[in-house]
C-alpha cells in the first residue's frame, strides 16, 4: 500500500481539480482511510480508453487502502449527462440501459477489486432515485438549485449556444448530485472522483449537501464536508481527444476492440505521448519510465503499448498480440495470427475497394481510394494498383490477409 497516494496520483499525472486543495492532500496522505466513489453511466455497452483513466485512479485509491464504490447510474443514463455534448443524447431504453449497466459492470471488475482485501462495492443510483416521485424529488432536490448558477455551468452553457437545451437535461445535475448526498449519508462516502468533464456536477453535489444539511440546521464545520477531484482529460499533445481510431471509438471490450487492434492503436501514438501514456496506464516506475523513453523511444512505445493491452484485456491477451505482431513483421505472409473481421465474403470474388470498407478496415470508401492511388494497400502481400481490382478467394485457405499503410494488418475470410 502506498500512504501518501495523492503524491503518487501527481506525480503521474492524475490530478487536475480539487474542491479543497488542502483538504483533499491531508486526507489522502493521512492513515485514516477514506470512503469514495466513481459514477459511470451505461450509455453503451463497454467502457473507453476515458473510463480506463479514471478507473486506474479508482485502483491505485483502493490499493492504498480507501474504501471505493462503483456507481453505475440507471437512472442518470435514461436523462443523459449534457456534458461535452452540442446536441441531446439518443435516449435510451430502460431495456438497453440495463443491459449496457450488466456489460459495464463485469467490464468493471478487470480494472478493480470486488473481493478479497477492501473490495469495492457496485450500486445503481436508480435504486434510490427511483423510489421518489417526480414532486418529492423536486421539493428536497430542486428547491436547492438555482437556474442562473446551473445555466453558467459549462455543460449547460455549451448546449444553449451550440443546440438548444432541454429540461430533462437540466435535471441531470440534481440527479448526479443528489447521489453524492446520498452516499454520503448511508456510506459515509466524502469524496468523488472522475473526469474533468464532470466538475460542474461534483460541485453541484458538494453544494447540495452543504445546504441540505443547512436546512436539517446541522453542523457547517469542515468535519461534515464532502470533496471533488477530477482528473484531466485525456489528450494527445495537440489537444485532440485521445481513444478515437479511424473507425471509431477505442473500446474496452474484445468484441468491439479487439486486443491487436487496441495494441496497435497505442503503438502508433506520436511520440510525444509516449511518456505521457507510461505514467498514466502502466505501473512501471518513474524513473525507469525516464530512461527507456530517452534511451529508446520504439522500445519505450512497445513497453507501453504491451503494458496498457495487458492491464485491458490480460497477459494471455497481450502475449498472443506479441506473436502476431512478430509474426507479421518478419514476413509471415500466412496472416495466421493476424486479427479477424467478423464480415465474411460470401461469394468467391469482391471488389478492392467494397472488400476494405466492408470488412470495417477503413471509415468510408474515399479512404481506401486513396490508399489504394498512394500505393498503400496490398492484399496477401500483393500491391493492389487499380480501384477496379478483384480479390478472390485464395487456393488451399479460406481467408486473405489484407494490409494498409506499413502496420495495420486484417484477415478476411471466404465463405
Amino acid at each position: 500500500m502506498h500512504n501518501d497516494v495523492f503524491s503518487l496520483l501527481e506525480s503521474r499525472g492524475y490530478v487536475y481539480q480539487c474542491t479543497h486543495p488542502d483538504k483533499i492532500t491531508s486526507m489522502l496522505k493521512s492513515e485514516e482511510k477514506i470512503t469514495f466513489y466513481l459514477g459511470i453511466d451505461p450509455t453503451a455497452d463497454s467502457l473507453h480508453i476515458g473510463h480506463f483513466f479514471a478507473l486506474m485512479m479508482f485502483r491505485y485509491l483502493q490499493d492504498a487502502g480507501h474504501r471505493g464504490i462503483l456507481l453505475i447510474g440507471g437512472a442518470t443514463a435514461l436523462v443523459g449527462d449534457p456534458s461535452g455534448k452540442s446536441d441531446l443524447r439518443k435516449m435510451l431504453t430502460r431495456e438497453q440501459v440495463q443491459y449496457n449497466l450488466e456489460e459495464v459492470q463485469a467490464l468493471s471488475r478487470r480494472f478493480i477489486r470486488t473481493d478479497g482485501e477492501n473490495p469495492a462495492i457496485i450500486l445503481n443510483n436508480a435504486d434510490w432515485i427511483n423510489k421518489y416521485t417526480y414532486v418529492d424529488f423536486m421539493r428536497l432536490v430542486g428547491v436547492h438549485f438555482n437556474i442562473n448558477t446551473m445555466l453558467a455551468a459549462d455543460a449547460y452553457a455549451n448546449r444553449l449556444q451550440q443546440g438548444g437545451l432541454t429540461f430533462l437535461e437540466m435535471g441531470y445535475m440534481l440527479m448526479q448530485a443528489f447521489d453524492f448526498v446520498h452516499l454520503n449519508n448511508e456510506y459515509g462516502c466524502t469524496l468523488q472522483i472522475g473526469g474533468s468533464d464532470q466538475w460542474g456536477n461534483i460541485v453541484a453535489g458538494t453544494s447540495l449537501h452543504r445546504k441540505m444539511r443547512f436546512v436539517a440546521d446541522e453542523t457547517s464545520s469542515d468535519e461534515n464536508e464532502i470533496y471533488g477531484l477530477t482528473c484531466p482529460l485525456l489528450l494527445t499533445k495537440e489537444g485532440k481527444k485521445m481513444g478515437k481510431t479511424e473507425t471509431g471509438t477505442l473500446w474496452v471490450a474484445r468484441e468491439k476492440t479487439t486486443a491487436y487492434d487496441f495494441y496497435q492503436y497505442f503503438y502508433n501514438v506520436d511520440d510525444a505521448d509516449v511518456k505521457m501514456l507510461l505514467k498514466l496506464f502502466t505501473h512501471v516506475p518513474l524513473d525507469e519510465i525516464e530512461s527507456i523513453y530517452s534511451a529508446d523511444i520504439i522500445a519505450a512505445k512497445r513497453v507501453m503499448a504491451y503494458e496498457i493491452t495487458k492491464l485491458v484485456h490480460g497477459e494471455d491477451e497481450a502475449e498472443h498480440v506479441l506473436t502476431a505482431v512478430k509474426s507479421l513483421f518478419d514476413g509471415d505472409a500466412s496472416g495466421e495470427n493476424a486479427p479477424e473481421s467478423e464480415f465474411v465474403v460470401e461469394g468467391q470474388r469482391i471488389n478492392v475497394v467494397d472488400l476494405f470498407f466492408n470488412a470495417g478496415f477503413v471509415a468510408s470508401k474515399g479512404e481506401i481510394r486513396r490508399l489504394i492511388q498512394q500505393n498503400g494497400v496490398t492484399v496477401d502481400g500483393v500491391k493492389c494498383a487499380s480501384l477496379d481490382d478483384m480479390v478472390g478467394k485464395p487456393v488451399g485457405r479460406d481467408y486473405v490477409l489484407l494490409k494498409k499503410g506499413k502496420k495495420n494488418f486484417l484477415k478476411v475470410k471466404f465463405s
